[in-house]
């Protein structure tokens, strides 16, 4: 059976076929399924949101179909910047203005606990669906640090390691992502081989 990533993050799409590779016959980012679609994020949480892309893309295909959705949530923040995570500052993917809104919302903060959160969803073409979230924690830097990663990575400390995410080396940071912790629970949930 192929499964089709809703991504085209080179990145994001070897780690799941280093994970999932052993449970579908072909996995494959959305430009080699010949896929160009953006899903409306407009779900209350990541779960929601992973579902609906993969749910697009199964409709749109006919295929079995995973996605996901992550961010960072700041206990100082009530959760925030959670789903808006890529779009806090107002412009989607804009890591640097992100990442000094963060800083300045935390200015004077004495807790600043948080974690990233991944869910990841695999949609089958009958429509079944498997999920699972995983988690990162941490707290936020009070300045960044590291020219490893992306988005929140340069301000996330990890105390365990003495360092930020974008600090770590990317075997490291696989080994400890919040996107890996989620692909291994999903692993354990899904049928043995779907080919």
């Amino acid at each position: 059976m192929k499964l089709i990533i809703a991504s085209n993050n080179a990145h994001k799409i070897q780690e799941i076929r280093q994970i999932l590779g052993g449970k579908f016959e072909c996995i494959v980012s959305l430009k080699e399924a010949g896929i160009s679609h953006e899903t409306v994020e407009d779900g209350v949480s990541f779960k929601e949101n992973a579902l609906k892309k993969a749910r697009e893309i199964v409709q749109l295909s006919g295929c079995c179909a995973l996605a996901d959705d992550s961010g960072l949530c700041v206990d100082a923040l009530d959760g925030a910047p959670g789903i808006y995570s890529a779009r806090f500052c107002g412009v989607h993917g804009d890591d640097a203005g992100n990442n000094r809104l963060l800083l300045q919302k935390l200015q004077g903060a004495g807790d600043r606990s948080a974690h990233f959160t991944c869910a990841v969803a695999v949609v089958y073409s009958d429509g079944t669906a498997v999920t699972a979230e995983g988690y990162l924690y941490g707290e936020i830097a009070l300045q960044p640090a590291g020219e490893n990663g992306f988005g929140y990575d340069p301000l996330f400390f990890l105390p365990e390691y003495g360092c930020t995410a974008a600090q770590l080396t990317a075997q490291q940071k696989n080994a400890v992502s919040h996107r890996g912790v989620a692909l291994r629970k999903l692993l354990e949930k899904l049928p043995e081989k779907s080919f």
